[in-house]
C-alpha cells in the first residue's frame, strides 16, 4: 500500500444512541483486501469531553496516541494516556478511551487481523447496532464477546 495522508481520509461520526458522551470520528485506512492482507489500521478522533464507548474487540489491538490527553479505561483499571502512548488491548478485554483534555484526542489503532468485529455496550449510530468492525467482516470464527453490562 502506498502512503496515505490520513488527515484527508473522510471520517464517519459515530455516537452512542443512549449516551451523549459517546462520540468519535473514525476511518479505516487499510484492511483485508483494501491495502492490507493480514492487518487492519484505523484512525480516530475523540473531541474534548467525549469518549469511545465501552466495547471489546474480537482481535488484539495496539493503539498509538498521536495528540491530546485522556484516559484508557480497561476492565482492570484506568490509565493516563497522551502523545506517544502505546498500549495493547487483548481480545475480549473491555475498554473505553476518554478525552479528558482540552484538545482533540487523535489515535491510530492497529489490529492483528484482516477483518474483525467490535461489540459495544451501547447501540451505536448511524449503524443502529452494538456491532461494528471492518467493512469486510462477517464474524465467522470470531471468539464470543464478553457479556454486556
Amino acid at each position: 500500500m502506498d502512503p496515505v495522508a490520513t488527515n484527508d481520509v473522510p471520517r464517519i461520526t459515530v455516537v452512542g444512541a443512549e449516551d451523549d458522551s459517546v462520540q468519535w470520528h473514525g476511518a479505516f485506512v487499510a484492511y483485508g483486501g483494501h491495502g492490507a492482507d493480514e492487518t487492519t489500521t484505523i484512525v480516530f478522533e475523540i473531541d474534548p469531553g467525549k469518549r469511545l464507548g465501552w466495547h471489546t474487540d474480537q482481535t488484539e489491538e495496539t493503539q498509538y496516541i498521536v495528540a491530546g490527553t485522556g484516559e484508557l479505561h480497561r476492565d482492570d483499571g484506568v490509565f493516563p494516556i497522551g502523545p506517544g502512548s502505546v498500549f495493547v488491548l487483548p481480545t475480549n478485554v473491555g475498554h473505553d478511551v476518554v478525552n479528558t483534555g482540552t484538545e482533540t484526542l487523535r489515535c491510530v489503532g492497529f489490529f492483528g487481523s484482516a477483518m474483525f468485529t467490535q461489540i459495544f455496550d451501547n447501540v451505536m449510530q448511524p449503524i443502529n447496532s452494538h456491532v461494528l468492525g471492518t467493512p469486510n467482516r462477517d464474524g465467522t470464527g470470531a471468539p464470543p464477546p464478553r457479556k454486556l453490562g
